[in-house]
């Protein structure tokens, strides 16, 4: 079995909007076509700050200056390692966006996030942003693409398909 993967992912926040990545350009990219915010895997010796700092400049241009660890989210998958992926949202930066090459990056109003193409999980971490609960631990569990199992700080949620 393969090492888990650590990463982190940030959604960096402006004027009641996300900063989005549509994943468009990546050859062999788990999340083709999928909307995430920028983020990416840890380096050695990076603390979950710097990886997330250095991902958000990388894929952004964007230097991040006030932002927030909210949570933990590990992935469980049948086809893919296990990823312990670090949230962050941040509301200010410095600097000037910059094209990104694994997608094409804009500022989603916060409100039309949940019509766009996410990973469901994904929709369920949004939701706990949404809602400022505090640093959570989000375990989500997927066959393929279809989200099986969500379980929140040690208790099962149900799904919509439940």
């Amino acid at each position: 079995m393969a090492a888990a993967k650590l990463s982190t992912l940030c959604y960096i926040e402006q004027n009641g909007a996300y900063l989005m990545m549509h994943r468009t350009k990546k050859e062999h990219d788990d999340n083709h076509d999928k909307w995430i915010g920028p983020g990416g895997k840890f380096e050695d010796g990076e603390s979950p700050e710097d990886c997330v700092c250095r991902e958000v400049l990388e894929e952004t241009g964007l230097t991040l200056c006030s932002y927030r660890f909210r949570g933990i989210v590990t992935f469980v998958s049948d086809v893919c390692p296990t990823e312990y992926m670090h949230l962050f949202t941040a509301d200010g930066f410095t600097g000037t966006m910059t094209d990104c090459d694994e997608g094409e990056l804009a500022w989603i109003d916060k409100e039309r996030l949940l019509s766009l193409t996410l990973w469901e999980g994904d929709r369920i971490f949004l939701r706990l942003l949404d809602e400022e609960i505090p640093f959570f631990s989000l375990k989500l569990r997927y066959e393929g693409d279809a989200l099986k199992e969500a379980v929140l700080n040690g208790e099962r949620m149900t799904l919509s398909g439940d």
